[in-house]
C-alpha cells in the first residue's frame, strides 16, 4: 500500500459526507478516462428504446416527486 492511500485511509473518518463524496467521485474518474465506444453505442440504443417507449405509451413516466414520496 502506497504512502499517499495510508494517508487517506487514515484520515477518512475526519471528512464530511460532502468531502468523502468529493474524493469517490474523483478516485472513480481517475480510474478510467477511456471511453468504450461499443459501451456508449449500446447505452445510445437503450436511451432511444426507452424514449421509443414513451413516445408510444407502452410505458408511462413518473414524476420524480412521487418516486421521492416511495422513496420515504
Amino acid at each position: 500500500m502506497s504512502d499517499a492511500l495510508k494517508v487517506i485511509l487514515e484520515n477518512i473518518a475526519q471528512l464530511s459526507i460532502k468531502e468523502k463524496a468529493l474524493a469517490a467521485h474523483c478516485f472513480l474518474t481517475a480510474m478510467d478516462t477511456k471511453i468504450d465506444s461499443d459501451v456508449e453505442a449500446e447505452w445510445v440504443k437503450v436511451a432511444e428504446a426507452r424514449s421509443a417507449e414513451l413516445k408510444s405509451g407502452a410505458v408511462k413516466s413518473i414524476r420524480w416527486e412521487e418516486i421521492e414520496k416511495d422513496l420515504n
